[in-house]
């Protein structure tokens, strides 16, 4: 991982522990997040770390799997991260589903927080 630009580095190792925390204990990811964080949760919008920590703790399903299947970092021009995921999640007894979501990290105080966060489940061609 040495070899990899500092940007990848800091993009995949947030990705590691935000979904971990997210299948696992999600109240934990306030860590994440700072009072001035932004979420857009399926076009609804959360700000503040409080806020976006009980819209994640709120939502209904009781058991979730993240399966990653990429991802892509970049360096912002102000010294942000910009990280774009895409894969799949397992909620309970729900179908399989894929979705999106990205994020901005930016290093606060020598800790790397997300100030940005969009997600969307990719619901192309949906049948109910």
């Amino acid at each position: 991982m040495g070899d990899k630009p500092v940007w990848e580095q800091v993009g995949s190792s947030f990705v590691e522990n935000y979904y971990h925390l997210f299948d696992t204990d999600r109240p934990q990811l306030g860590s994440m997040y700072i009072d001035s964080s932004c979420l857009t949760w399926e076009g609804l919008q959360f700000q503040g770390k409080a806020e976006i920590v009980q819209k994640l703790s709120s939502l209904s399903f009781g058991n979730i799997a993240h399966s990653i299947t990429a991802q892509d970092h970049q360096p912002t021009p102000d010294n942000s991260i910009m990280s774009m995921v895409v894969g799949q999640i397992k909620a309970d007894e729900d179908p399989i589903m894929g979705f999106h979501q990205s994020f901005i990290l930016k290093n606060i105080n020598g800790a790397w927080v997300c100030t940005n966060d969009m997600f969307r489940l990719a619901l192309h061609n949906y049948a109910a």
